[in-house]
């Protein structure tokens, strides 16, 4: 059973930092694409970074490349979400997803079959 466990959500004020981390279990090999995703109210989810842990692999989308890096703890099966000089329109509930093996649009949420219960960040001006 793949559970994915999401902590640091939070307000901030512009031009600060957030850090989230999302904890994957029930993938024993290790290997896996875990995918950070957003969504405004009224509004689809947005895939902003991902990760395939079997080789280090990132894709970050070309909307927040600039100010947010994703990375990994192998050793606690957690990856981590680095997002710096949030602004207010980065305002949304962020998610983490997960699947087994390489996505095909590791930024597409179709590609990913599990996913956590979501964290809020808001941003104030």
């Amino acid at each position: 059973q793949v559970t994915l466990r999401e902590s640091g959500g939070g307000s901030v004020q512009a031009g600060g930092s957030l850090t989230l981390s999302c904890a994957a279990s029930g993938y024993p090999s290790g290997r896996f694409c875990l995918g950070w995703f957003r969504q405004f109210p009224g509004q689809a989810r947005e895939g902003i970074a991902s990760r395939w842990t079997g080789s280090g692999t990132t894709y970050v989308a070309d909307s927040v490349k600039d100010r947010f890096t994703i990375s990994q703890d192998n050793a606690k099966n957690t990856v981590v979400l680095q997002m710096n000089n949030l602004q207010p329109e980065d305002t949304a509930m962020y998610y983490c997803a997960a699947r087994h093996g390489i996505a095909i649009d590791p930024l597409d949420e179709e590609d990913y079959n599990n996913w956590g219960q979501g964290t809020q960040v808001t941003v104030s001006s």
